[in-house]
């Protein structure tokens, strides 16, 4: 069964042209993300004394960091439906680290992370002044993990999960894991609360292999961003929302995580399994 963990894939080397232009875009790149970085913490230092841990302002500027990095990256971005207005949370299938920056683009979300992103260089830096939620997987932490989801959907934040729990090559959903979705049922949010599926297909450049997106196993960051900063012409990015339904509509985590898994894996035209 995770046999495509190990599964190697093989892409044409980088030639000169390549090269240089993966040197500008990650230039153009770079400017754009961290100057906006200095921009929002600027901004949070006005945002957090007049709003506490509601964030009016620097989603917006997230949401242009990663519009524009669409636009640097010459990959093409095309939506289906509408995000939800509703107070809730997105669940979506997770193929790529650009599941961040498309995801993003499309609206204005908090993502839920791993603890050990924190810790990743440059990453991890923008990560937390974005309002990034860090889980640990410790049975320990559970409480207090499930308090800190608790108080953020009720400040109308939209975190976004991803149930696989890890991400893929981009040609397959994995099953989903119901332990996040506990969240939802806890003191009556299940009463006000929708959650909405999302699935994102990659589609690879013209001739390449169709994981070329992926991001799994053990695949390190910085060569993977150095392939797509390299690549003419680029494939594209398909965001599919799909529509919202009430948590207290399922009898129970389990029933609303297998909604969800069904919806977004119905909807994704490349998956294998």
């Amino acid at each position: 069964m995770s046999e495509w963990r190990n599964a190697p894939i093989e892409l044409p080397p980088i030639g000169p042209v390549g090269f240089v232009l993966a040197l500008a875009r990650g230039v153009a790149l770079g400017v754009v993300t961290y100057g906006c970085l200095v921009l929002l913490l600027l901004l949070r230092l006005i945002e957090r004394p007049l709003f506490g841990a509601e964030r009016p302002i620097t989603p917006w500027l997230t949401q242009f960091v990663c519009r524009s990095a669409f636009f640097i990256m010459g990959l093409r971005l095309s939506v289906q439906g509408t995000p939800m207005r509703q107070k809730g949370a997105v669940v979506a299938n997770h193929s790529s680290w650009l599941d961040i920056f498309a995801l993003n683009a499309v609206q204005r979300v908090y993502f839920v992370s791993k603890s050990e992103v924190a810790g990743w260089p440059g990453i991890g830096w923008l990560a937390r002044a974005t309002g990034t939620v860090f889980i640990a997987r410790k049975g320990t932490e559970a409480k207090r993990q499930q308090e800190q989801f608790e108080a953020r959907l009720r400040l109308g934040h939209k975190l976004l999960f991803f149930p696989e729990g890890t991400s893929t090559d981009a040609i397959r959903v994995l099953p989903f894991k119901s332990t996040l979705f506990a969240a939802f049922f806890t003191h009556g949010l299940d009463r006000v609360l929708h959650i909405q599926p999302v699935t994102v297909i990659y589609h690879a450049p013209l001739g390449q292999d169709p994981r070329f997106y992926g991001w799994w196993g053990l695949m390190d960051f910085a060569p993977s961003l150095w392939r797509v900063l390299a690549t003419w012409p680029q494939g594209r990015v398909e965001v599919i929302f799909h529509p919202e339904v009430p948590v207290d509509a399922f009898a129970d985590r389990k029933a609303l995580a297998a909604h969800c898994e069904r919806v977004i894996r119905a909807a994704h035209r490349l998956a294998e399994g």
